[in-house]
C-alpha cells in the first residue's frame, strides 16, 4: 500500500505532469526546441560522413565504410597538427590580447569626465563591429596589394621597396590579429565598461580618503571587480577555441595557397575540402574533431574553475 502510494506521487510529479501543469510555458518554448531540433540535432546524423569514403552516387548509408580512415589521413599528414595550432594560437591571442586591450580601453573611457567625448569615443570603437568583412578585406586588399595599395604607394614614395605582402606568410598573423582587434574591440569593451559602471562608488570614495591615486584605485579596485566579467567571457571564447572566426580568415586570405601555412585553420579548411576536393568524409572528420575538441576543453575548463571558485563557473 505504502509502494503504491509512492508510486502514485512519482507520477504525480513526473515529466507528464509537468507538462500538464505548465502547458503553456512549454507551449511557449515549443517553437525554440522545434528550431533547435532541426538545425541542431537532425543534423547530427551526417556525423557517419567521418567515417565513410563519400559516394554521390550511394547517398550517406549508402558510402564505403572506411572506419578511422580519414581520421588517420588528418593525422598522419600533419594536416590536422596544424590546423591546431594555427585555429588554437590564433584563438589563444584574440582572447589574451582582445580582453587586456578592451579592459584598458574601457578603464581609460570610465575615467574620463567629458561626456561628449566618451559618448563620440564609444561609437567610434563600436562603429567597426558592424563593418561587414567583405568590406574589410576590400579594405585590406586596397591597403596592401602589390601594385596600387596604400602601404607600398606609401614605401615608394619614401625611397623603399615595395613588399609584396600578399606573398609574405610571416607578416599575416599579426595583419589578421590587427584586423579582428579593431573590429571587435568597442563590442568587448562595452561589455567591460557596463561592468566597471556597476562598480559601487563607495569603493573609490574610500580609496581616496586613504589617500590611494588614480593608479591604485584601477589596480586595487576596478581590476579585481571585473575578475568575473572577465572569467565567464573567457569561458565563453573558450567554448568555441577550436571555432575559428571563418569570415574574417577567408575573406582577407581566400584561395591563396601561399599563405595557408600560416592562416589555414579547422574553419578554412572544412570549406575547402567540400568546396574545391569535394571531399565530404574528410570535411567531416575536421569537424567532428573540432566540435570534440571544444567540448573537452570547455569542460576541462570549467571544471578546474569550479574547483577554484564555484561562483565562477558556468555549471
Amino acid at each position: 500500500m505504502l509502494f503504491r502510494r509512492r508510486s502514485v506521487m512519482f507520477k504525480k510529479k513526473g515529466f507528464l505532469y509537468e507538462l500538464n501543469k505548465n502547458r503553456i510555458m512549454f507551449l511557449m518554448i515549443a517553437p525554440t526546441l522545434l528550431f533547435f531540433l532541426i538545425n541542431s540535432y537532425a543534423p547530427m546524423v551526417g556525423i557517419y560522413y567521418a567515417f565513410t569514403s563519400y559516394d554521390f552516387a550511394g547517398g550517406l548509408f549508402g558510402s564505403p565504410f572506411v572506419g578511422l580512415d580519414n581520421f588517420k589521413f588528418l593525422t598522419q599528414s600533419g594536416i590536422l597538427l596544424k590546423l591546431t595550432i594555427n585555429t588554437l594560437g590564433y584563438n589563444v591571442v584574440f582572447i589574451i590580447l582582445g580582453n587586456v586591450i578592451s579592459i584598458g580601453a574601457a578603464i581609460l573611457l570610465s575615467e574620463v569626465r567629458g561626456k561628449l567625448f566618451k559618448k563620440l569615443s564609444q561609437s567610434i570603437m563600436f562603429l567597426p563591429y558592424f563593418v561587414s568583412f567583405v568590406l574589410i578585406s576590400v579594405l585590406a586588399f586596397n591597403m596592401f596589394n602589390a601594385d596600387s595599395g596604400f602601404v607600398n604607394q606609401l614605401l615608394k614614395s619614401l625611397g623603399f621597396d615595395p613588399v609584396d605582402i600578399y606573398n609574405t606568410p610571416w607578416l599575416w598573423p599579426f595583419l589578421i590579429t590587427a584586423f579582428y582587434i579593431w573590429k571587435n574591440l568597442g563590442y568587448s569593451m562595452v561589455i567591460y565598461l557596463a561592468s566597471i559602471m556597476g562598480i559601487s562608488d563607495e569603493y573609490y570614495e574610500a580609496a581616496k580618503i586613504d589617500g590611494a591615486n588614480i593608479f591604485q584605485r584601477i589596480w586595487y579596485i576596478t581590476i579585481p571587480m571585473l575578475k568575473s566579467t572577465f572569467i565567464i567571457l573567457l569561458l565563453f571564447a573558450l567554448g568555441s577555441i577550436m571555432k575559428g572566426q571563418f569570415d574574417l580568415f577567408y575573406q582577407l586570405v581566400g584561395n591563396n595557397g601561399v599563405l595557408f601555412n600560416v592562416t589555414d585553420i579547422v574553419d578554412t579548411y572544412v570549406y575547402r575540402s567540400l568546396k574545391v576536393n569535394f571531399d565530404i568524409g574528410m570535411a567531416t572528420a575536421a569537424g567532428l574533431y573540432q566540435s570534440i575538441f571544444g567540448f573537452v576543453m570547455i569542460m576541462t575548463v570549467n571544471y578546474i574553475i569550479k574547483k577554484i571558485n564555484d561562483d565562477y563557473a558556468l555549471f
